[in-house]
Protein backbone atom coordinates (compact mmCIF):
# COMPACT_ATOMS: atom_id res chain seq x y z
CA UNK A 1 0.00 0.00 0.00
CA UNK A 2 1.24 3.44 -1.07
CA UNK A 3 2.49 5.78 1.51
CA UNK A 4 1.08 8.73 -0.26
CA UNK A 5 -2.12 9.23 -2.71
CA UNK A 6 -1.85 12.10 -5.66
CA UNK A 7 -5.66 13.40 -6.21
CA UNK A 8 -5.87 15.48 -9.32
CA UNK A 9 -9.38 16.51 -10.42
CA UNK A 10 -9.55 17.40 -14.11
CA UNK A 11 -12.22 18.61 -16.53
CA UNK A 12 -11.30 19.84 -19.70
CA UNK A 13 -7.68 20.38 -18.58
CA UNK A 14 -6.05 17.69 -20.44
CA UNK A 15 -2.67 19.92 -21.70
CA UNK A 16 -2.25 21.35 -18.39
CA UNK A 17 -2.88 18.17 -16.73
CA UNK A 18 -0.04 16.52 -18.50
CA UNK A 19 2.65 18.98 -17.61
CA UNK A 20 1.44 18.47 -14.34
CA UNK A 21 2.16 14.94 -14.11
CA UNK A 22 5.07 15.27 -15.90
CA UNK A 23 6.26 17.30 -13.58
CA UNK A 24 5.49 14.60 -10.85
CA UNK A 25 6.90 11.87 -12.87
CA UNK A 26 10.04 14.26 -12.68
CA UNK A 27 10.26 15.20 -9.38
CA UNK A 28 8.59 12.00 -7.66
CA UNK A 29 8.68 11.96 -3.93
CA UNK A 30 10.30 9.64 -1.99
CA UNK A 31 7.99 8.32 -0.10
CA UNK A 32 6.10 5.21 -1.96
CA UNK A 33 2.75 7.22 -3.77
CA UNK A 34 0.05 6.62 -6.24
CA UNK A 35 -1.42 8.92 -8.26
CA UNK A 36 -5.53 8.56 -8.66
CA UNK A 37 -7.11 11.34 -11.85
CA UNK A 38 -10.90 12.02 -11.37
CA UNK A 39 -12.20 12.82 -14.64
CA UNK A 40 -15.38 14.65 -14.36
CA UNK A 41 -16.99 14.42 -17.79
CA UNK A 42 -13.80 15.81 -19.77
CA UNK A 43 -14.72 16.41 -23.69
CA UNK A 44 -11.46 17.39 -24.25
CA UNK A 45 -9.70 13.82 -24.87
CA UNK A 46 -8.48 13.82 -21.24
CA UNK A 47 -9.07 10.26 -20.33
CA UNK A 48 -7.49 9.05 -23.96
CA UNK A 49 -4.30 10.95 -22.72
CA UNK A 50 -4.17 9.20 -19.31
CA UNK A 51 -4.68 6.20 -20.38
CA UNK A 52 -1.75 6.33 -23.03
CA UNK A 53 0.56 8.20 -21.29
CA UNK A 54 0.43 7.70 -18.39
CA UNK A 55 -1.20 4.31 -17.90
CA UNK A 56 0.44 3.93 -13.81
CA UNK A 57 -2.17 6.57 -12.69
CA UNK A 58 -5.40 5.36 -11.86
CA UNK A 59 -8.14 6.71 -13.55
CA UNK A 60 -11.52 7.42 -12.23
CA UNK A 61 -14.75 8.36 -14.56
CA UNK A 62 -17.18 10.53 -12.54
CA UNK A 63 -19.29 10.03 -15.00
CA UNK A 64 -20.75 14.05 -15.09
CA UNK A 65 -19.10 16.90 -13.89
CA UNK A 66 -19.94 16.84 -10.01
CA UNK A 67 -17.60 19.72 -8.92
CA UNK A 68 -14.29 19.83 -7.27
CA UNK A 69 -15.53 18.89 -3.75
CA UNK A 70 -17.60 15.65 -4.69
CA UNK A 71 -14.78 14.82 -7.12
CA UNK A 72 -12.15 14.94 -4.55
CA UNK A 73 -13.94 12.62 -2.05
CA UNK A 74 -14.44 9.98 -4.90
CA UNK A 75 -10.58 9.99 -4.84
CA UNK A 76 -10.08 10.04 -1.07
CA UNK A 77 -12.78 7.07 -0.87
CA UNK A 78 -10.80 5.27 -3.62
CA UNK A 79 -7.55 5.02 -1.88
CA UNK A 80 -6.14 3.73 1.87
CA UNK A 81 -3.01 5.55 1.72
CA UNK A 82 -1.55 7.19 4.93
CA UNK A 83 -1.95 10.45 3.54
CA UNK A 84 -3.68 12.20 0.86
CA UNK A 85 -2.63 15.29 -2.05
CA UNK A 86 -5.06 17.07 -3.15
CA UNK A 87 -3.62 18.90 -6.31
CA UNK A 88 -5.03 21.13 -9.04
CA UNK A 89 -4.18 20.11 -12.48
CA UNK A 90 -3.11 23.45 -13.10
CA UNK A 91 0.20 23.27 -11.17
CA UNK A 92 3.11 21.75 -11.61
CA UNK A 93 5.61 20.47 -8.90
CA UNK A 94 9.45 21.60 -8.26
CA UNK A 95 11.57 18.90 -6.95
CA UNK A 96 11.83 18.43 -3.23
CA UNK A 97 7.87 20.08 -2.90
CA UNK A 98 6.37 17.32 -1.97
CA UNK A 99 8.89 15.66 0.36
CA UNK A 100 8.85 18.89 2.41
CA UNK A 101 4.98 18.92 2.86
CA UNK A 102 5.22 15.28 3.85
CA UNK A 103 7.89 15.72 6.30
CA UNK A 104 6.11 18.84 7.90
CA UNK A 105 3.34 17.31 8.08
CA UNK A 106 4.92 14.18 10.10
CA UNK A 107 6.93 16.22 12.41
CA UNK A 108 3.52 17.42 14.09
CA UNK A 109 0.55 14.75 15.02
CA UNK A 110 -1.37 17.92 15.53
CA UNK A 111 -1.43 18.78 11.85
CA UNK A 112 -4.06 17.60 9.78
CA UNK A 113 -3.25 19.37 6.55
CA UNK A 114 -0.72 21.49 5.28
CA UNK A 115 -0.37 23.91 2.39
CA UNK A 116 3.03 25.32 0.32
CA UNK A 117 3.83 28.66 -1.27
CA UNK A 118 1.98 29.05 -4.54
CA UNK A 119 3.58 31.04 -7.32
CA UNK A 120 2.26 31.43 -10.74
CA UNK A 121 4.56 30.85 -14.29
CA UNK A 122 6.23 33.94 -13.54
CA UNK A 123 7.44 33.01 -9.69
CA UNK A 124 4.88 35.69 -8.31
CA UNK A 125 3.39 34.65 -5.16
CA UNK A 126 -0.41 33.91 -4.46
CA UNK A 127 -2.01 34.74 -1.70
CA UNK A 128 -3.23 30.96 -1.05
CA UNK A 129 -4.07 31.03 2.76
CA UNK A 130 -5.99 33.32 5.55
CA UNK A 131 -8.38 33.61 8.17
CA UNK A 132 -12.45 31.98 7.92
CA UNK A 133 -13.95 33.47 5.67
CA UNK A 134 -16.33 36.55 6.92
CA UNK A 135 -17.89 39.61 5.88
CA UNK A 136 -14.49 41.47 7.02
CA UNK A 137 -12.18 38.64 6.04
CA UNK A 138 -13.10 38.04 2.51
CA UNK A 139 -13.22 41.72 1.79
CA UNK A 140 -9.70 42.17 2.92
CA UNK A 141 -8.34 39.09 1.10
CA UNK A 142 -10.18 40.15 -2.06
CA UNK A 143 -8.68 43.41 -1.72
CA UNK A 144 -5.18 42.33 -1.35
CA UNK A 145 -5.70 39.78 -3.61
CA UNK A 146 -7.02 42.90 -6.32
CA UNK A 147 -4.46 45.01 -5.67
CA UNK A 148 -1.55 42.14 -5.50
CA UNK A 149 -2.30 41.13 -9.05
CA UNK A 150 -2.03 44.63 -10.22
CA UNK A 151 1.30 45.34 -8.42
CA UNK A 152 0.43 47.67 -5.65
CA UNK A 153 3.79 48.05 -4.61
CA UNK A 154 3.07 48.74 -0.75
CA UNK A 155 0.85 45.96 -1.14
CA UNK A 156 3.30 43.49 -3.35
CA UNK A 157 5.94 43.37 -0.67
CA UNK A 158 3.64 43.07 1.79
CA UNK A 159 2.28 39.73 0.22
CA UNK A 160 5.12 38.96 -0.31
CA UNK A 161 6.43 39.36 3.41
CA UNK A 162 3.55 37.16 4.26
CA UNK A 163 3.69 34.41 2.41
CA UNK A 164 7.57 34.05 3.07
CA UNK A 165 6.58 33.28 6.99
CA UNK A 166 5.29 29.80 8.72
CA UNK A 167 2.04 29.91 9.77
CA UNK A 168 -0.63 28.29 10.88
CA UNK A 169 -4.22 30.07 9.07
CA UNK A 170 -7.73 29.05 9.63
CA UNK A 171 -7.18 27.98 5.87
CA UNK A 172 -4.88 26.63 2.90
CA UNK A 173 -5.64 26.55 -1.00
CA UNK A 174 -7.01 23.26 -2.07
CA UNK A 175 -4.81 23.43 -5.36
CA UNK A 176 -2.44 21.91 -3.02
CA UNK A 177 -3.23 20.95 0.28
CA UNK A 178 -1.69 17.64 2.17
CA UNK A 179 -3.92 15.77 4.48
CA UNK A 180 -3.80 12.89 6.77
CA UNK A 181 -6.62 10.70 5.20
CA UNK A 182 -7.63 9.54 8.81
CA UNK A 183 -8.44 13.17 9.62
CA UNK A 184 -10.06 13.92 6.08
CA UNK A 185 -12.23 11.16 7.32
CA UNK A 186 -13.17 12.03 10.61
CA UNK A 187 -13.62 15.86 9.36
CA UNK A 188 -16.07 14.35 7.19
CA UNK A 189 -14.27 14.86 3.87
CA UNK A 190 -15.00 17.73 1.77
CA UNK A 191 -18.62 19.29 2.15
CA UNK A 192 -20.28 18.27 -1.36
CA UNK A 193 -22.62 20.88 -1.66
CA UNK A 194 -19.64 23.20 -3.00
CA UNK A 195 -19.87 22.48 -6.46
CA UNK A 196 -16.02 25.11 -7.19
CA UNK A 197 -14.73 27.08 -4.47
CA UNK A 198 -14.84 27.91 -0.90
CA UNK A 199 -14.99 23.67 -0.22
CA UNK A 200 -10.99 24.30 1.04
CA UNK A 201 -12.02 26.74 3.49
CA UNK A 202 -14.98 24.53 4.61
CA UNK A 203 -12.94 21.60 5.03
CA UNK A 204 -9.82 23.68 6.56
CA UNK A 205 -12.93 24.71 9.42
CA UNK A 206 -14.23 20.85 9.82
CA UNK A 207 -10.57 19.48 10.11
CA UNK A 208 -10.38 22.41 12.45
CA UNK A 209 -13.00 21.27 14.58
CA UNK A 210 -11.85 17.59 14.99
CA UNK A 211 -8.98 19.59 17.19
CA UNK A 212 -6.13 19.71 14.83
CA UNK A 213 -4.31 22.53 13.05
CA UNK A 214 -3.44 24.05 9.37
CA UNK A 215 -0.42 24.73 8.74
CA UNK A 216 1.47 27.40 5.90
CA UNK A 217 4.82 26.44 4.74
CA UNK A 218 7.38 28.84 2.52
CA UNK A 219 10.10 25.61 2.40
CA UNK A 220 7.89 24.21 -0.08
CA UNK A 221 6.58 25.82 -3.26
CA UNK A 222 4.01 24.90 -6.29
CA UNK A 223 3.64 26.74 -9.41
CA UNK A 224 0.11 27.09 -9.81
CA UNK A 225 -1.56 28.91 -13.20
CA UNK A 226 -4.64 29.02 -11.76
CA UNK A 227 -8.25 28.55 -13.12
CA UNK A 228 -7.25 26.80 -16.66
CA UNK A 229 -10.85 25.27 -16.74
CA UNK A 230 -12.61 28.64 -14.96
CA UNK A 231 -10.85 30.59 -17.47
CA UNK A 232 -12.49 28.58 -20.66
CA UNK A 233 -16.01 28.76 -19.47
CA UNK A 234 -16.28 32.30 -17.56
CA UNK A 235 -19.64 32.81 -16.93
CA UNK A 236 -20.47 29.10 -15.34
CA UNK A 237 -17.61 29.84 -13.55
CA UNK A 238 -18.78 32.64 -11.86
CA UNK A 239 -22.14 31.22 -10.85
CA UNK A 240 -20.27 28.68 -9.59
CA UNK A 241 -18.42 31.11 -7.65
CA UNK A 242 -21.16 32.96 -6.30
CA UNK A 243 -23.35 29.41 -5.44
CA UNK A 244 -20.71 28.40 -3.37
CA UNK A 245 -20.51 31.82 -1.59
CA UNK A 246 -23.84 31.62 -0.66
CA UNK A 247 -23.98 27.77 0.43
CA UNK A 248 -20.80 29.35 2.81
CA UNK A 249 -22.80 31.60 4.11
CA UNK A 250 -25.98 29.56 4.90
CA UNK A 251 -23.65 27.43 6.90
CA UNK A 252 -21.44 29.38 8.70
CA UNK A 253 -22.79 32.99 8.50
CA UNK A 254 -26.84 32.36 8.32
CA UNK A 255 -27.57 35.91 9.44
CA UNK A 256 -25.69 37.49 6.75
CA UNK A 257 -26.66 35.02 4.11
CA UNK A 258 -30.02 37.48 3.58
CA UNK A 259 -27.97 40.83 2.94
CA UNK A 260 -25.63 38.62 0.38
CA UNK A 261 -28.34 37.53 -1.53
CA UNK A 262 -30.28 40.82 -1.67
CA UNK A 263 -26.64 42.42 -2.90
CA UNK A 264 -26.43 39.73 -5.17
CA UNK A 265 -29.84 39.95 -6.53
CA UNK A 266 -29.20 44.09 -6.76
CA UNK A 267 -25.97 43.28 -9.13
CA UNK A 268 -28.07 40.73 -10.53
CA UNK A 269 -25.65 37.89 -9.72
CA UNK A 270 -27.63 35.72 -7.63
CA UNK A 271 -27.49 32.49 -9.27
CA UNK A 272 -30.71 30.63 -10.66
CA UNK A 273 -32.55 28.94 -7.81
CA UNK A 274 -30.83 30.59 -4.89
CA UNK A 275 -33.63 33.07 -3.83
CA UNK A 276 -33.46 31.29 -0.50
Amino acid sequence: MAELSIIIVTFNTRQELDACLASIASHPPRVSCDIVVVDNASTDGTPDTIRSRWPAARLIDAGRNVGFAAANNLGIRAVASELVLLLNSDTMVPAGAIDTLVDELRSDPGLAAIGPRLVDAAGRTELSFGAMISPFNELRQKMLVALHRRRAPLVARFVERLTRRRGQPDWVSGACLLVRREDALRAGLLDERYFLYAEDVDFCAALRRIGKRIQFTPAAEVVHLRGASGRRRPAATERAYRASQLAFYDKHHPRWAGLLRAYLRVRGKLPHGAAS
